[in-house]
This record gives C-alpha cells, structure tokens and sequence, in this order.
C-alpha cells in the first residue's frame, strides 16, 4: 500500500495512486470506512403503497449486502429496519406485503412494524432475557420529496451530504415527481466504481467524448462549485435551446441553465432537466466491476427528450467506453499519478481528497 495523500492545493497536487483502484484493501476497507457512514438511496416512498407496509431490499447488493426492510405502520410512519431476527439471523421479510406486524419463518418472532420485539414461542425458562434488548435495530431514515436514504454507521447528518443542494433547487417542483421505471436503466460497467465517479466530477471531456451534448451545452460557460460533501456542476445551455425558467427569488435567476449536475458522496448523482430528476447510483461490485442505475423521475413530461436531458443512453455508453479503457490504463505499470487542470477538473480533486481522508482520517 501507498500513501493516498492528495495535496490540497490542486495546482500543485497529483492524483489519487494508482494503488486505491487496484489494491483490494481498499476496496474492502471503503466498505466502513467510506460507504457505510454515508448516506445511500434506499428508494422512494412509492414502494410503500396502499397495499404494502413491508419491502424488504438489500442495500449496495454484492458489496455491503445488507439485508433491511422498509415498513410503514399503523401510524403512516416510514422506518428502515435490519431485516434480520436476532434469535438466529434468518431473513425475515421475504417479499413486499401488507403486514400489520413482521414475523420470522423460522421460529416464529414476532415484532411490530417499527422493529419492537413482541414476543417468542417456547423462549419461556431463558434466563436474562430482556425484551427490550431484542427489537430490531432501526437505521436512521432521511425523507426529500419522495426520495429515502438511509446510513448502516453513524455519521454526519443528512443537512451535510444534502443541504447545499436542496437549498439550490428547493423551487423546483419535486413534489410532483413521478417514477417513470420504462426510462429508468442499469447497467454494467467493466471498472472500478471511482474511476466512474470521477469522469462525472468534470465536464473537461465533454467536448471529446460528448459531440451530441457539447452542441447543446456552452461549454465556456461550464462551472464547478464545491460544498463539503457534494458539488455542482452547471451545464449553460447554448441559445435558443430548452433551459430552466428559474423564479425570481433563486439564486441563479437569469442564468440559461440547461442542467443542473450535483454529486454527492461517494456514490450519488442528481441530474436535474427541465423534465425531471436522473438519478444516478454507483454500486461497486469488484474493483473492476460497476453497477450503474439510472433512475428516472419525470414532473414535466412535455419537455422529454428535449435539451441536455436527451440522449442519456448515449451519452452512458460513451462515458463506459471511456472509463473502461481508463482501467485498463491505470494498471500500467509506467503509470500511478497524473496532475489536475486548475480550470477544469475541481471535482475530481475534490472527490479524490474526500477519498484520502475517509481511508487515512489524520491526512492533511
């Protein structure tokens, strides 16, 4: 292992060694040191309809792999719950239902839809059992519009992963979003889920990569603005084309904004069109080996397939071919660091210092 180090000052700084893709102990101690205490999207509040109270899913399939459950009780309140009993670890929820309680199939525990334990068969002659030790452990739940998220350790507050963006786009009609699962994707990618990150994080290769976006979008016009656990990159979009009509009271009134593209850590993109959200959710599989999930809600549907928020598929396929050759090269062994532009690449140094200190906590 190497030093992960990424010096402050981007003019001078170099980026993040090669040795954070291609090592496996990072990859496994990003695990807690990086994705547990930050805050994933767990869904929407659709999943959770007239005729379900009980949704079990697992959080980061193939890499955290945690088995939970999202409940809602009788008092319309939304939990997220470890979806595994704590007499002898089977899963309890199995598929989406309408439960007034959960049950395991096991042996038959019994608890309410916000994880208290209720009772167990033939537990009668155990001693020091307390009742009050074995509810289900109840993960903390954060609620914007109709989207949840939750986090397996402590850590920040949700306000510090997504405060700077609400606060930016709180004019934008989310409440009216809709899940549009025939404009939603996944797809596969054959590199390590950073590498992926950080194309996001700049809009340098646009014009390279994207000849179908860069018409759309002024390049010049491009910025970056970096907050504590996210950024944003505004994509100004060219005369004429399809862009916000922002309100007088926010804070970028009388800009042509065709997109607005905020990441936030480590793993997650909202894309926001005139149309809708594009949501972005990176889940590592193996330091080679990426799961990508677009999905799409929609609150203005005339404006689909139109601006900056056409094409999407497109432009995915040629952000893989980029990043999948990026793999191949970082393993050159003439190649471990390279240096950042001033103008250009903020948020992929920002990203790489928010990487070296979740690993190494005293870097400077």
């Amino acid at each position: 292992m190497s030093s992960l180090f990424v010096h402050p000052d981007i003019a001078v700084a170099r980026t993040i060694a090669t040795d954070f893709y291609l090592d496996p102990y990072y990859f496994e101690a990003s695990k807690d040191s990086i994705f547990a205490p930050s805050w994933q999207w767990i869904g929407d509040t659709g999943r959770l309809d007239a005729n379900t109270t009980v949704y079990p899913f697992t959080l980061l399939p193939e890499y955290l792999e945690e088995p939970l459950v999202l409940t809602r009780d009788q008092q319309n309140q939304y939990h997220c719950l470890s979806n595994v009993c704590n007499h002898r670890g089977n899963i309890i929820a199995q598929t989406p239902c309408n439960a007034k309680h959960l049950r395991c199939n096991y042996h038959g525990r019994l608890f309410q839809l916000d994880g208290r334990f209720i009772s167990m068969p033939e537990f009668e002659g155990v001693q020091n059992f307390i009742p009050e030790n074995n509810h289900l452990p109840e993960l903390p739940l954060f609620q914007w519009a109709n989207l949840l998220f939750t986090r397996l350790t402590p850590g920040l507050p949700a306000t510090a992963y997504f405060g700077d963006m609400m606060q930016r786009v709180n004019w934008l009609p989310l409440q009216h979003m809709e899940y549009r699962p025939d404009l939603s994707a996944t797809y596969q990618v054959q590199a390590h889920w950073a590498l992926y990150c950080e194309n996001y994080l700049e809009g340098f290769h646009i014009p390279f990569v994207h000849p179908q976006l860069n018409a759309i979008l002024n390049f010049k016009d491009y910025t970056t603005e970096l907050f504590s656990l996210s950024n944003l990159q505004l994509g100004i979009a060219k005369a004429g084309d399809v862009c916000f009509d922002i309100p007088p009271n926010a804070p970028d009134v009388g800009k042509q904004i065709a997109a607005y593209y905020f990441w936030v850590y480590p793993n997650m993109m909202f894309n926001f069109y005139p149309w809708g959200l594009s949501l972005n959710i990176i889940e590592p599989q193996s330091p080679d080996q990426t799961t990508v999930r677009f999905i799409t809600y929609v609150y203005d549907a005339d404006k689909l397939g139109s601006g900056a928020g056409s094409g999407l598929d497109m432009v995915e396929q040629e952000d893989e071919a980029i990043v999948q050759q990026v793999q191949k090269g970082i393993r050159s062994r003439f190649y471990q660091h390279g240096r950042y532009s001033v103008l250009r690449e903020q948020g992929t140094h920002h990203f790489h210092r928010l990487l070296a200190q979740s690993l190494t906590p005293t870097n400077g």
